[in-house]
């Protein structure tokens, strides 16, 4: 299953230089507004340095990670639903992602400006929370006539049309469904079918600098904003120097900058948590791969996620836990040691299981 984010925000904030450092991309990185007109789609592995022990482990020629996809759409200004500078049409573009990550400046340069005048996270997240509301708004009044005649029809149950009625009530007075839905009573399976993108899990990345690193109550206050959502604190330019360099050379210059995680690194781990994610690994000669599943997933829906065919014909899974294998040293001790368990179809998948399925075509 592929994980995409959709990464949005105003013009200028680092949208663009976050992305090129999470792609190593060459995008156009540009200090004025709509630099990115075009959306700018890129794969990233999950950083796993599980796999690089498995493929020792198993002689793998290769490793596959999971990957995440980020879509990076031009800077929404305050005023696209009206058609402001770009309008709001290539807000299409991140509609299909399965989370938003919301990059907010926190920064101060007087050589980069902001196309406020002046650098307040709190109104920046204001005003694309604001934008995308008007948008989805525009959706479900315009899907509403269609519902109307479709339940009217008996194409539809009425419930559709009703949570539709409830979203839009809820939009209009200014919030978000990911953060009003629940108390409205409103499914979220049922919502889903709206394409609405404020229905969406939003991550936070606020692009600072050293100083705004070392701000935790900066920090605090600004998790306080967003929460419950996730805030994560990077700078962008620091990150997209990062990765160019080889390893070892970046593990140095992350320690010289006190942190213990890239803030890509934590943008991966959050994005994962927040979507309820996990994976599962497989290896073995050809290769050591990591497969992204749902936390809670069961053993043949785990297997389907390589194949159809594998969760169709499943017969059970073999399993041991990667550090089981690690301590072991090889599959064929640790089946001596009792840790590869023969699991059925109601075993629930964990984080790291190291996998073989066995199936009938």
């Amino acid at each position: 299953m592929a994980l995409t984010i959709g990464i949005a925000g105003l013009p200028n904030v680092g949208k663009s230089t976050l992305f090129n450092a999470l792609t190593r991309a060459t995008v156009l990185a540009a200090n004025y507004p709509f630099a990115t007109i075009e959306p700018n789609i890129g794969v990233v592995p999950l950083p796993d340095e599980r796999l690089g022990v498995l493929a020792e482990i198993f002689g793998s020629e290769r490793i596959l990670p999971a990957t995440v996809s980020f879509v990076d759409i031009a800077g929404i200004v305050k005023g696209a639903s009206e058609g402001e500078g770009l309008g709001n049409k290539f807000l299409a573009n991140i509609r299909e992602a399965e989370a938003i990550c919301q990059v907010t400046r926190a920064f101060a340069d007087p050589d980069v400006v902001h196309v406020d005048g002046k650098v307040s996270p709190a109104d920046d997240i204001e005003t694309i929370n604001t934008e995308l509301i008007l948008a989805d708004i525009q959706t479900l009044e315009k899907a509403m006539p269609r519902l109307e005649k479709e339940v009217r029809g008996k194409r539809i149950e009425a419930e559709v049309l009703d949570a539709a009625q409830g979203a839009l009530a809820l939009l209009e007075t200014g919030v978000t469904i990911s953060a009003g839905g629940a108390a409205a009573g409103l499914d979220p399976q049922v919502i889903a079918q709206f394409g609405l993108m404020t229905a969406k899990p939003f991550i936070y990345v606020f692009n600072t600098d050293d100083e705004g690193l070392a701000d935790t109550e900066m920090q605090e206050r600004l998790r306080e904003v967003v929460a419950p959502a996730q805030a994560i604190f990077l700078d962008a330019k620091f990150e997209a120097e990062l990765v160019e360099l080889e390893p070892d050379e970046a593990a140095e210059m992350l320690a010289e900058s006190g942190q213990a995680e890239s803030g890509l690194d934590q943008l991966a781990r959050v994005g994962f948590d927040t979507l309820g994610l996990q994976t599962y690994l497989t290896a073995g000669p050809k290769e050591a791969r990591a497969w992204t599943i749902g936390k809670g997933w069961t053993a043949p829906q785990a297997a389907g996620v390589i194949h159809t065919d594998f969760q169709k014909g499943f017969i059970k899974a073999e399993v041991v836990s990667f550090e089981d294998l690690v301590a072991a040293g090889s599959m064929a001790e640790a089946k001596a040691r009792g840790q590869v368990r023969i699991e059925g179809k109601d075993y629930v998948m964990a984080d790291g299981d190291v996998v073989e399925f066995r199936f009938n075509v």
